[in-house]
Order: C-alpha cells, then sequence, then structure tokens
C-alpha cells in the first residue's frame, strides 16, 4: 500500500483564519524570528523538552510588549503550567535583555483554530534588536518531566509565533512563524482486520489490515506476520500478509466469494487469534452495504493535518468506501474552496472510493444550527453562514445567514444537494426549519457523543428523516476517530449506506430515500424490513414537498421507505449480524420502545453484572458530564473486570480490593461502564457518584435493567445482569406492529452490542390516507 505524502505545514494561504498581517516594511523580519529546537519527531503521550529562541527584530519590542506561542484548539498535549518545577509541563522563559518576562497561558484564549496560547510579555524595561527571548517548554532542570505530547500522530505538530512588538494587543505572525515538530504513534498494542458488510456475489470487496497504538492511531511500529483464514473461499485473498514495520495500514484488493453466505475472516499472530473482520453478508440483492464517514475536519479550518492527509486516512487506513469533507464555512478561504474541488474530482473513484464535495454551514442554533451540505457535483456554490473568520469578503453576498435562506438559495439554483443536521458545537435546531427534500437525514451519533433525541423530537414535528452517524472528528482521522483526551468524549461514528453501487449517483439516491443506518463506530450487518398484507403506495421522494412524487405499489418495505397503506399492522423482520455479542435490540414506534429482545432468557443469566453510566448535561457545546464514581459489593467479591468504552485510559476505571471499583470518566450522552464477573449474585451493588446515588439488591436483577435518573439530559446509572459467557452475535425476529390511526408511524431499531457500540436504523414511514389527501 501507498500513502499520499504528508505536508509538515499548511499552505497557510488555505487556512481560514483572519490573521492580523504583518506590519508593513519591505523587510520581512521586521517582527524578528524564532528557530525552535528539536524538530526530531517525537513519540504521541511521551515526554519532551523544547527551546523555542526568538531574536529580537528592528523594532526592538516595547515594554508590555511580548511573542507569543499558539496551538491548534483541538490539542490535547500538557497544559503549560509555571508554579511547580518539578511537575509535567513546566515553562521557564528569560531574555538577554532588560527588566523581566511574565507569563501567561490559556487553553482556550486565542482566535480559532489558534485557541491554545502562551504568550510571554515584557515587562519593566523594553529589548532591543538583536536581544532574545528564550523559552524552555517542559524545562527539567528542577525535576519536571518535561511536556506531556498529544495523542494523535501528526505530521506535523505546529507552533505558531507571533510578537506584539508595540505592545498594541495586536500579535501578528512572523514571516517564518510555523514550526512543527512530527508526532508520531507508539507501538503496536491491538490488530484491526476491517471489510464490508453486505455484498453481492462475485462483488470486489477489500480488507483492511492495522497495528493501533494505545490511542488508537494506525502505526507503522507494528511488525508481524498474519495468517488469515476464512469461513468462506476468497479470491485473491492471501494467506499470510507481513508487516515489516514500514506501512501503518495493507489494503487487499479486488477480493470476492462467489457463493452466497456469512463470512468472518480471521487473522492470527502463530496460534493467536488478534482480530476478525466481518460478519460479511454475500447475498444477492438490489443493494450493497458501503461504509462511510461523511463529516470531519482537517487543519485548513479547525483541524489538524493536511486535507490530503485526511483523504488518505479515510481510504487507506479507515477504510471506508465513501467519504467527504465538512469544514466549517465562516473559515473557508476561496482559494481553499477551490482546492477541495478540484481534489475530491481528482480522488473520486467510482466502485471504490466516493468522495463528495461539501462543506458545513455552522449558522448558530439560533437560526437554524449546524447542517452538512453534500453536493453531487464540483463548482457548486460556497453558501457561508457569515464570513467571520475571513478578511476578503468580495464573495460576502452568496451568504446565506439562516436555514431558511440556506434551503432557500440551494432550491433556487440548479444545483444538487443533500442535507445533514447534526449536533456539533452548534446544535441543530430542528423547530427552526426543515425542507423535506434537501434535508434528508440527522447526526444521532459523533465524537462529540450520542443524541436520540435529534430523531425522536422530529417525529412530533411529522419529519422524515434517516439516521446517520459520523465522527465530525478535528484530528485527521475519518472513519477511526479516537476521542484522546479532549472535549471530544465518543468515538466516532459511521453509515452504512445501502445502494445499487458505490458512486455518486446511487449513493444520492439512497440519501434521499434514507436507506442507510448508522453506528458508533462498529461495522454490523443490519436488515429492518416490511411487509404489508395488501399493497401500499411507496413514495420515491417525501411527499410533504414534492406534490407528485413518483410512487410505486409495494407490499415489501425496506428501513427509510415512505409508504402509505389502508392497513391497521406491518409485520417487522429484523436481521443483525454483529462482530461482538449482542446484548439488547430495542424496537421502536416512534420514540418509544415497544418491546426489548435478547439473545438469552432469564435462565442463561450467569454471575456478569453490567454497570453502566450515560447521558450528558444539555444539549449545547458543554455537554459533558464527568462522572465520579465507585461501586461497593457488600457480599460479592469481584473475580474479573472488563472495561467499556474507556476512551481515556490516562482516566482511572478500575478495580480496588476484592470489592470496589472506582473511576473517573466523561459521558456526552453516550454509554460508559463495565462488567463485573462475580463469585455470587449476592448482597447490594452500592453505586455513588457526584451526580448521585443508586443502590441495587443483586438477587432482585432479571432480564430487565434498572436504572436510576441523575438529572441533566438523560442522565444516569443502569444495571444489567448477563450471562457469564459471551452474548450470541445474530439476533433474527420478527414482529406484527400496529399502526397508528391518524400520522405517521415511524418504526425502527436501536440496538446495543456487549462491547458497548449501538446501532440504528433509520425508521420506516407509514401513513394513512389521512395526512395526505
Amino acid at each position: 500500500m501507498s500513502e499520499t505524502p504528508k505536508k509538515i505545514a499548511i499552505d497557510p494561504n488555505l487556512i481560514g483564519d483572519n490573521a492580523p498581517s504583518v506590519l508593513p516594511s519591505e523587510d520581512p523580519a521586521i517582527l524578528g524570528r524564532a528557530t525552535l529546537h528539536p524538530l526530531d519527531p517525537v513519540q504521541v503521550r511521551t515526554y519532551q523538552t523544547f527551546t523555542l529562541e526568538y531574536v529580537v527584530g528592528p523594532l526592538g519590542i516595547d515594554d508590555t510588549g511580548g511573542i507569543r506561542i499558539a496551538w491548534r484548539t483541538v490539542s490535547d498535549a500538557g497544559k503549560c503550567q509555571f508554579t511547580d518545577p518539578t511537575a509535567a509541563n513546566y515553562v521557564t522563559a528569560h531574555s538577554t535583555g532588560e527588566g523581566r518576562l511574565v507569563l501567561a497561558y490559556e487553553k482556550n484564549g486565542g482566535q480559532r483554530p489558534w485557541g491554545e496560547i502562551l504568550t510571554i510579555r515584557q515587562v519593566g524595561g523594553y529589548l532591543r534588536p538583536g536581544d532574545k527571548i528564550i523559552v524552555t517548554l517542559g524545562d527539567r532542570t528542577h525535576g519536571s518531566p518535561g511536556m506531556l505530547m498529544q495523542t494523535f500522530a501528526q505530521a506535523g505538530r505546529e507552533y505558531r509565533i507571533m510578537a506584539d512588538v508595540q505592545a498594541t494587543g495586536n500579535f501578528a505572525p512572523l514571516e517564518n512563524g510555523t514550526l512543527c515538530v512530527p508526532i508520531v504513534p507508539g507501538p503496536a498494542v491491538r490488530w484491526r482486520a476491517v471489510t464490508a458488510s453486505l455484498r453481492r456475489p462475485n462483488e470486489p470487496f477489500i480488507l483492511g489490515l492495522k497495528g493501533e497504538d494505545t490511542w488508537g492511531n494506525p502505526t507503522d511500529q507494528a511488525r508481524a506476520t498474519l495468517r488469515l483464514e476464512a469461513d468462506m473461499p476468497i479470491e485473491n485473498l492471501p494467506n499470510d500478509v507481513v508487516f515489516d514495520g514500514g506501512a501503518r495500514g495493507i489494503t487487499l484488493e479486488n477480493l470476492r466469494v462467489a457463493e452466497e453466505g456469512t463470512l468472518r475472516i480471521r487473522a492470527y499472530i502463530g496460534d493467536q487469534q488478534v482480530a476478525e473482520a466481518g460478519p460479511l453478508i454475500i447475498r444477492n440483492g438490489d443493494v450493497a452495504g458501503y461504509w462511510g464517514d461523511l463529516h470531519g475536519q482537517s487543519g485548513e479550518t479547525i483541524g489538524t493535518g493536511s486535507i490530503e492527509d485526511y483523504m488518505a486516512f479515510a481510504r487507506d487506513l479507515a477504510f471506508l468506501d465513501v467519504t467527504s469533507h465538512q469544514a466549517n464555512d465562516f473559515q473557508i478561504k476561496p482559494a481553499f474552496w477551490d482546492h477541495l474541488n478540484d481534489l475530491t474530482a481528482r480522488l473520486d473513484e467510482p466502485n471504490r472510493f466516493t468522495v463528495f464535495p461539501g462543506y458545513e454551514w455552522s449558522g448558530n442554533t439560533a437560526v437554524g444550527g449546524d447542517h452538512n451540505v453534500f453536493y453531487r457535483h464540483e463548482g457548486s456554490t460556497l453558501r457561508r453562514c457569515s464570513h467571520a473568520l475571513l478578511e476578503d469578503r468580495q464573495d460576502a453576498d452568496t451568504d446565506a445567514h439562516t436555514l431558511t435562506d440556506l434551503y432557500r438559495d440551494i432550491r433556487n439554483s440548479d444545483e444538487d444537494a443533500v442535507l445533514y443536521a447534526h449536533v456539533g458545537g452548534r446544535y441543530a435546531n430542528i423547530h427552526y426549519d426543515h425542507d423535506p427534500i434537501l434535508e434528508t437525514a440527522v447526526e444521532v451519533h459523533s465524537d462529540w457523543g450520542t443524541f436520540e433525541w435529534i430523531l425522536t423530537d422530529g417525529f412530533e414535528l411529522g419529519r422524515r428523516v434517516g439516521v446517520v452517524a459520523n465522527s465530525d472528528g478535528h484530528k485527521g482521522r475519518p472513519g477511526a476517530s479516537y476521542p484522546g483526551i479532549s472535549e471530544f468524549g465518543a468515538y466516532g461514528g459511521l453509515t452504512c449506506f445501502l445502494a445499487a453501487q458505490n458512486d455518486r449517483d446511487s449513493l444520492f439516491e439512497a440519501m434521499r430515500r434514507r436507506h442507510h443506518y448508522a453506528t458508533t463506530g462498529c461495522r454490523l450487518a443490519m436488515d429492518v424490513t416490511g411487509e404489508l398484507a395488501a399493497k401500499g403506495t411507496l413514495y420515491l421522494r417525501n411527499p410533504d414537498a414534492v406534490r407528485d412524487a413518483e410512487t410505486r405499489p409495494v407490499t415489501q418495505l425496506q428501513m427509510g421507505d415512505i409508504v402509505q397503506t389502508a392497513e391497521g399492522s406491518v409485520r417487522i423482520n429484523v436481521a443483525v449480524h454483529s462482530a461482538c455479542g449482542i446484548e439488547r435490540i430495542e424496537l421502536r414506534r416512534g420514540a418509544k420502545i415497544i418491546e426489548t429482545l435478547r439473545p438469552y432468557t432469564e435462565a442463561e443469566l450467569g454471575n456478569r453484572v453490567r454497570v453502566m453510566w450515560s447521558g450528558a448535561e444539555y444539549r449545547g457545546r458543554g455537554r459533558n458530564s464527568r462522572w465520579m464514581g465507585r461501586a461497593d459489593l457488600t457480599v460479592a467479591d469481584i473475580q474479573h473486570l472488563e472495561t467499556i468504552n474507556r476512551w481515556n485510559p490516562e482516566r482511572p476505571l478500575e478495580q480496588r480490593g476484592s470489592s470496589q471499583v472506582i473511576w473517573d470518566s466523561v459521558t456526552t450522552g453516550n454509554i460508559v461502564g463495565m462488567d463485573l464477573w462475580l463469585n455470587n449474585i449476592a448482597g447490594q451493588c452500592n453505586l455513588t457518584t457526584n451526580f448521585g446515588d443508586f443502590s441495587v439488591d443483586l438477587q432482585t436483577l432479571g432480564l430487565a435493567s434498572v436504572s436510576q435518573v441523575l438529572g441533566g439530559l438523560d442522565r444516569r446509572l443502569t444495571v444489567t445482569r448477563l450471562p457469564d459467557a459471551a452474548l450470541p452475535r445474530q439476533m433474527t425476529f420478527t414482529r406484527e406492529v400496529q399502526l397508528h390511526e391518524t400520522g405517521d408511524t415511524p418504526i425502527w431499531i436501536s440496538l446495543t452490542t456487549e462491547d458497548g457500540h449501538q446501532a440504528w436504523s433509520s425508521p420506516i414511514y407509514l401513513f394513512n390516507k389521512e395526512r395526505h389527501r
């Protein structure tokens, strides 16, 4: 596998940051010059020391002027401190001139994307041309281990150096003001094998293999020979794949299976299984399943890394079938919009890797909130919510300040677009406006968390939208987006598109008909279909918006379909094949759970107790709930503990003694927790947290979970008893579901797997004649 060459520094002409200009002069070094050393690659999450040397320029630096080092907002490296010389992240500074230096650090004090800032001010005197300021980041003189590096690999961690030489408060970037240190992955701690979930006989698919470090970075330090075994004969599958330390991932192309069946591919080192890909369902039919993450950003806006690195990761390290890039519109320079369109046209490869041009319309929640815009073709208009971070406003006449403006302008153009409503910093306000043709889906999960409410709130409004999940990642890892330790609290999501083939036309049709399902990042095969006793009318477009929408008579329904029927009920068929055990599937009608199904009986329950915490503070940007808790068992002892969704290994979730567990973790609508295998089911499990307490008599636990709501946005503790053995990885069932007499009946499923992943089907929307006449 060959990877796209990486850019160490991003072209500043593409970065939307409204940076102040250098003071007018023919001398490019009028603000001074800076050097940083060492510039050698360093490993993620290691302690390092760097020395920045700034040489004052021809203007000198006046009293209370100074210099500033800025890093990107998404950084999760250690925070600078000046008070404890023995602790991590200790920073010192001195000058060769008169006066003294005063240091100040703010994690979010600068203008995006350079939010993290260290300011060094000159006080009590001035500095002459040629004087120096020397800053030691991670000064080890008195015992500090150094500066703690970020959790994610990056071609170049940028140190942006700025100066305020005349004490005006205007810190302008130096002529050589961006210095970069490569951040490289750590050693491999696990192996990943990734493949498709639904293909037809003899249809090509890929197998992706990679080693990951502790923080989820694909690593070139993986060295092993992987032996491959499959459940079915696979054309072009080798027996062995060798990792020799030169590649972060390997893709096996043009694999095919001739017969129908369920395929899993296992990877071994010696006799030990280290990874498994699948399940991949091989089945004749009209559609296959194509996995995508269509929502993330790179360093040209708020993220990190170049867009070229972003696209290479999506294809070669996350092994996606489809992707897009979603930069905040108020940061997109015209040069970057042109570059993005050129790149998507060049990288789009039908039936292998589909790439859509697009952007994030980033209007405030008050006027509609965040929406993803995907174009079918390049050359479409960038309609920003504003030019907030752009000095050049020559194209401000194309701005769409509200969601209503955006809908109007796209509808009045000849551009082919699809929109998603999503929950990011500015969550989508689905009550503000809705275009039933353009807005086809809502994003229920991303790095920001899990948000079923953005779907269920819409049911009361009569919305007919599908379900998607993406990463909304800012670390340049679409399709495999680990949260690290920054403000993100969840692993990024994925969407499986059920389409005739992997190209723009077929995928746009799947989007418009809501033929897709979403997961919290796992790959599983999901079928949710319906059967009517008598023919109903399938609408190929939402009849709320298209008066003469094309229709077809049907008795067989697919997830996402909008169908008019005179029947009082529908038969729902569900089949799920998962990579790991299935804990439960909830069959839902609208916002209500009408049945919870499990692949085990009460008689099979064992001594395993699952304790989970979930929820958020509220819907907005500061939604993260930080849990400080412990579990105390009064009688039983813990024989074994396994964590669930512990994305931050630096925060404790660990056993203390024989009967206690403590934790410090974050939820943001998603679920986190642990499984405890006990020596017996007896006594109490007492849960004590900063949000409230919950006590459970273990002997009373049956099939149903018990939970305690603890305020916030559905913040709760949940306790479940499970079988001791691994749970079944396949579930199928059929249920007859009664339809509402008036209005829509949305029918969908939500499922939770044994390892804590979740998945959702797009609803089937059924209605009778009373809604549309």
